[in-house]
């Protein structure tokens, strides 16, 4: 990969629900950054969760923890030049705007699809196990979520497809300055 040294760092966060299409988006957008032969990672709440934050609970407390770690490695990145693409439910509004702080050049993407949608999609099977009271602490469910005030992006991956909402992201990117050429993805 050729190396860019003249690329700022910079971090994208998608927040929304499970099964919103955070992950999706956030995949999507590394491998978009990659044919930029852009220096970026990937950081997925749930990876980092069981390496990084082993042991932590659900707890607000814990998962606050758990976000502010994700926050500083992708400050740490951002800072070396590297452009972060992180996909975590991340329901406090407080955490977020913790890392937000700390992180120079931050990109808030909400991520929304209802609860009822995210239930409908629910790949994990995890909405039918909070809602049969199977398990609790469910964000979204008896947990709350938080969402952003003032995020960058707001995609709609209820009324959108996935490039939709990923041609959104790369205008906005653009515009804010984080990629330089805007190329229109592949029709879709």
């Amino acid at each position: 990969m050729t190396h860019h040294p003249e690329q700022k760092g910079f971090t994208i966060w998608f927040t929304g629900l499970s099964g919103a299409g955070k992950s999706t988006l956030a995949e999507m957008l590394y491998h978009e950054f990659r044919k930029r032969e852009m220096n970026v990672e990937m950081l997925d709440g749930d990876i980092v969760r069981t390496n990084l934050s082993k042991g932590l609970g659900f707890s607000k407390e814990d998962r606050d923890t758990n976000i502010l770690r994700i926050g500083f490695v992708a400050h740490l990145l951002s800072r070396n030049g590297v452009a972060s693409s992180v996909s975590a439910i991340s329901p406090s509004r407080d955490a977020r705007k913790q890392n937000r702080s700390m992180i120079q050049d931050f990109g808030e993407v909400y991520v929304h699809a209802t609860v009822e949608e995210c239930a409908r999609r629910d790949v994990k099977g995890l909405y039918a196990k909070a809602l049969a009271g199977e398990i609790t602490g469910f964000t979204g469910v008896d947990d709350p979520y938080e969402p952003p005030s003032s995020a960058e992006l707001v995609v709609h991956t209820m009324e959108e497809t996935p490039e939709e909402s990923l041609q959104h992201l790369l205008d906005k990117l653009h515009e804010l300055g984080y990629i330089e050429e805007n190329a229109r993805l592949a029709a879709f």
